[in-house]
């Protein structure tokens, strides 16, 4: 028997997060049931205490028991949170010693979406990789510098410490860990039962490039601005040098430690996030974007399309074009 400990805490958290949980480790009981196979998950909702925490006002959770009661589990699973992380992680501080305790008890830990702040908070992540919602990104890369961040997966998985991206994109972890804990045939039964799609691995696709502007390096704001109002011109790291009067190692360097980006993946992102919008809302060919985003050469394009969004030009028009689909 697994034993399945799902937080319930403090703050505000994204209820389908810990229902999803809940519901799919139970129902995969059902699942094994209907093969003449025995249940294999315990599953229980566990709180800093027993008292019910309340959600989006009208919903409210009843931990099953408090974690001073649970002395072995064998997976804890962290829901995203929401608000303002510092807050969030020091109402759920008192959860972090019990994690860590389980983990080096043999439990495994997972974080769906923004639960990874508080994941990150027990120290487990230290030299570790990690996903969270894209969104999240800058934020999390600022308070966890020494946790590396793979923003464009949907799963992480590394020593028994799991994570998600973001948004309904748990399902796809908690699909992974079933098949894990069961077998292929019911992972394929569940995502059936659920309409999921199972195997999913990126989440490139529903990636939208804003630019990383919460800093406070003037001449790196310069750089960004001009990027992104001369994306279709030829740009050059030598270029912008030139016109903010920085050193290129300096500039390198700043605008790295700003952005999270080099100037040149900078430029690429922009661009392709401009293709992006282009593909999804104009009747325009593939060409005629790629010469719009400032791309001459039709393989580099698709190239480093495929590798920020996660598909080729053509199945991302197919995916995200009103007029493609109804086609």
């Amino acid at each position: 028997m697994k034993h399945v400990s799902i937080l319930v805490p403090r703050g505000a958290a994204a209820l389908g997060c810990i229902e999803g949980s809940f519901i799919l480790f139970n129902k995969a009981n059902d699942f094994l049931g209907m093969r003449g196979r025995p249940p294999l998950f315990q599953v229980q909702l566990v709180g800093l205490t027993g008292d019910p925490q309340q959600y989006d006002r009208p919903f409210s959770v009843r931990p099953d028991v408090p974690i001073d009661k649970v002395r072995r589990t064998d997976l804890v699973i962290i829901p995203a949170v929401n608000g303002d992380m510092g807050k969030v992680i020091e109402a759920n501080k008192g959860f972090f010693p019990w994690i860590t305790q389980q983990y080096k008890a043999g439990a495994e830990v997972a974080s769906l979406c923004v639960g990874a702040f508080l994941l990150a908070a027990t120290g487990l992540l230290k030299g570790r990789h990690c996903a969270t919602h894209w969104l999240s990104a800058d934020d999390f890369r600022k308070r966890f510098p020494d946790v590396s961040l793979v923003s464009e997966s949907i799963i992480t998985d590394e020593n028994g410490i799991y994570s998600s991206g973001g948004a309904h994109s748990f399902w796809n972890l908690l699909l992974y860990l079933l098949e894990k804990y069961t077998d292929r045939e019911i992972a394929i039964y569940a995502s059936k039962f659920y309409e999921i799609e199972i195997d999913r691995d990126r989440q490139s696709p529903f990636l939208i490039f804003q630019g990383q502007k919460d800093h406070s390096d003037g001449a790196v704001r310069k750089a960004q601005d001009h990027i992104e109002a001369n994306y279709r011109e030829r740009l050059t790291v030598d270029g912008l040098c030139g016109l903010l009067a920085v050193g290129r190692r300096s500039l390198e360097r700043r605008f790295k430690h700003a952005t999270g980006n080099t100037v040149s993946e900078y430029i690429q992102r922009v661009r392709i996030e401009s293709a992006k919008k282009s593909l999804e809302t104009s009747r325009k060919n593939v060409t005629e974007v790629m010469y719009e985003a400032g791309y001459s050469d039709s393989k580099a394009f698709r190239t480093v399309f495929r590798r920020i969004a996660g598909m080729s030009p053509l199945d991302y028009r197919s995916r995200y074009n009103r007029e493609t689909i109804s086609a």
